[in-house]
């Protein structure tokens, strides 16, 4: 099982809101897809699957805040 964090950001950038997530639980995902989408105060991006495999739990949904290191989901 391989957690999905959120990676450090920008300097002084510490958060980041979900915005809409690309997959579903169960979902079969592969190393570099787009997971995840983000929004800092100063950008949006999308966060890539770090490896492949299968999307087991979601543990940020959309619309709520994550933290700097926080796991957002898990795959396995």
């Amino acid at each position: 099982m391989k957690d999905v964090s959120l990676p450090p950001l920008a300097e002084g950038v510490d958060k980041a809101n979900v915005t809409y997530w690309h997959h579903k639980i169960g979902d079969k995902v592969k190393e570099g897809d787009n997971l995840v989408e983000l929004v800092t105060d100063k950008a949006s991006f999308n966060l890539p699957a770090p490896v492949s495999g299968i999307l087991k739990d979601i543990l940020v949904t959309e619309g709520n805040e994550v933290k700097v290191g926080q796991v957002l989901a898990r795959i396995e």
